[in-house]
């Protein structure tokens, strides 16, 4: 069953022995960061805080932290069920005209009515309602030591179009200035900026922090702007999402929200945000970015404070960053049906490295697939590396991919520069959000793309002889070496090798 709220989450977390809650007295600033950071990086569990210094609030980080949790978030069994359920909903037809297929289409099509959200009056996140605000009574994490200050780091923030009415929910940090003010960290490419620049001088905002996983997790993907992200965790969640309206702006807020903050963001009060450690694993340099103020503070009568911890990989968002790499498999390959797989690895950050493997049946095709990739808006478009492979590499396997890439790579034939846009975020490019991305084509050629050799053919071992050892493995005194029976993934004959 989808969880309702954050809470619910929780509750499933501690039975699932995939919650840690620490009674210690810790300290906001850098204590509940490095905890959180080594526990990340030890596959650990969820940390809830209990008692932070200077706060009544619990706070909750690490509750994406392994593929796991991921997945029990969006409750499946796997990340790659997720991704089914999404290739199901793209196959869905119109019903037929006879009486029976009107009757299987209604009930194939059902699902969809899950993107309606359900508009409830009130709602618990109104349980309580601060009218004079004051967030230095939360407990906002400040995790780096050169941070410029506390930042909120798991907002889900909630504009529309005011041409249209259509919800956006971004998840932009928003370093804290004081007791009513904070910045509003929104790129030049993000929905949320857009709309900024629609509405003028003065935005209608509201941040809800500590909601149900799936519509956190929805925050973060990469949707086209027709499908808002209240639509989006409907689908995931296969359940809408409950909405109410706000009490002092002309939105609606996530009914089971732990905390809502709202108020406007004023395009005309620019202030200096950052410096911020970052999932790049360096410091984001300060800039400049509008403010918003906060007019209304609701909450749950116990809420839980959610944060996360963003820096070195690995970190929780590199969990957040597999499912959007699930999920949107089949959205890429409903438009590109050469596309086998996808890996976005952790170590990339997102942004710096997609691997993709294609069927491929003509020359030039890795490249039309670099083109078109880059060419999806949101989901691609700042993809520092492509590298593109043959179907039978398997693409998470990275020592396989990076055997692949090095034995079949000429420079000069492969690589493709392509200047555009880069993630704000990105330090190595030559100006802000403006630089050169590289395509790899580590495909096999052959004459229709140039190549007047023989293509050499891998070395694979013939299935009979490796059936032959493994039968008689213990016959050879080797039996300690168990794992050795389980041929390597690379080699060709391991059990990840995609046909």
């Amino acid at each position: 069953m989808p969880f309702e709220s954050l809470g619910a989450f929780v509750g499933a977390l501690r039975k699932a022995g995939e919650l840690q809650v620490v009674t210690a007295s810790v300290d906001p600033r850098l204590e509940v960061s490095e905890i959180t950071d080594r526990v990340v990086k030890a596959g650990g569990p969820a940390l809830l805080f209990s008692k932070v210094r200077g706060s009544n609030f619990r706070v909750l980080t690490n509750q994406f932290g392994t593929r796991r949790r991921m997945a029990m978030a969006l409750d499946a069994p796997d990340l790659d069920a997720v991704g089914q359920r999404v290739r199901e909903l793209i196959a869905l037809a119109p019903p037929e005209a006879s009486l029976f297929g009107k009757v299987r289409g209604a009930l194939r099509l059902a699902p969809l009515a899950n993107a309606i959200p359900r508009i409830v009056r009130g709602g618990s996140v109104q349980d309580v309602v601060v009218n004079e605000p004051d967030l230095t009574k939360l407990p906002v994490l400040t995790t780096w030591p050169l941070d410029a200050g506390p930042f909120i780091t798991l907002p889900l923030v909630i504009t529309k179009d005011p041409r249209t009415n259509r919800n956006n929910v971004g998840m932009y940090r928003m370093q804290v200035f004081g007791a009513r003010e904070t910045a509003m960290h929104w790129q030049r490419h993000k929905q949320g900026r857009e709309h900024a620049d629609a509405w003028g001088a003065k935005v209608p905002a509201a941040v809800a922090i500590g909601t149900d996983p799936a519509l956190t997790y929805a925050a973060t993907a990469p949707l086209p702007p027709l499908l808002d992200e209240f639509a989006f965790a409907g689908l995931l969640r296969g359940k809408p999402v409950e909405l109410t309206h706000a009490r002092t702006v002309d939105l609606v807020v996530p009914a089971e929200a732990e905390f809502v903050l709202e108020g406007y963001v004023d395009n005309d009060d620019v202030r200096v945000e950052g410096p911020f450690g970052d999932h790049t694993g360096v410091y984001s340099l300060a800039d400049r970015y509008p403010t918003f103020h906060v007019t209304c503070i609701t909450h749950r009568r116990d809420p839980i404070y959610a944060a996360t911890v963003v820096g070195k990989p690995p970190m929780e968002d590199a969990w957040l960053g597999k499912a959007t790499e699930r999920i949107f498999l089949p959205l890429l390959q409903a438009m590109l049906p050469e596309v086998v797989d996808m890996n976005l690895p952790v170590e990339g950050g997102f942004h710096n490295l997609a691997i993709v493997s294609i069927r491929k049946s003509y020359p030039g095709q890795a490249k039309k697939v670099m083109n078109a990739l880059w060419g999806l808006g949101h989901m691609m478009m700042l993809t520092r590396v492509l590298i593109v492979v043959d179907s039978d590499v398997d693409v998470q396997n990275t020592r396989e991919v990076a055997w692949f890439v090095l034995n079949n790579l000429a420079p000069e034939r492969d690589v493709v520069m392509m200047p555009g846009p880069v993630d704000d975020l990105d330090h190595g490019s030559y100006s802000v959000a403006y630089g050169v991305k590289i395509g790899v084509d580590a495909t096999r050629k052959d004459a229709s793309e140039g190549y007047t050799r023989q293509w050499p053919p891998d070395m694979i071992m013939d299935g009979a002889t490796r059936e032959l050892v493994t039968k008689r493995w213990r016959e050879y005194g080797l039996e300690r070496l168990e794992h050795a029976l389980t041929p390597d993934a690379w080699s060709g004959q391991g059990p990840h090798r995609r046909p």
